[in-house]
């Protein structure tokens, strides 16, 4: 008896080898990429990453971060929420005691 994700994946494969018998010049798709393209619409969506684990049947969250990474739009929502540093910027200087110390070591 064939599991659901066998079935799945013969039916991915089946898909990919007819698109690509159609239009050789895009390169057959993964089997994985339906997982990664729901992964990544839900975090966008705002879903935590545990939840996403859920629906995705992991185990772990770690097992996720795989299947997600930061679109161009989440890097300039998160740079939208910072404000540039208004004081003086300057180089650190350590003082005689802070040297010393490193050297005694």
């Amino acid at each position: 008896m064939h599991s659901v994700r066998q079935v799945y994946n013969r039916s991915v494969e089946k898909l990919a080898e007819r698109a690509a018998a159609r239009r050789p010049e895009y390169p057959v798709s993964q089997c994985q990429r339906p997982r990664h393209t729901m992964a990544m619409d839900l975090l966008q969506a705002g879903v935590d990453r545990a939840v996403i684990a859920l629906c995705l049947g992991h185990e772990s969250v770690e097992t996720t971060q795989i299947y997600l990474e930061a679109t161009l739009a989440m890097k300039e929502a998160a740079l939208a929420k910072t404000s540039p540093y208004s004081g003086k910027s300057s180089r650190f200087r350590p003082d005689d005691n802070l040297l010393g110390f490193l050297n005694s070591l």
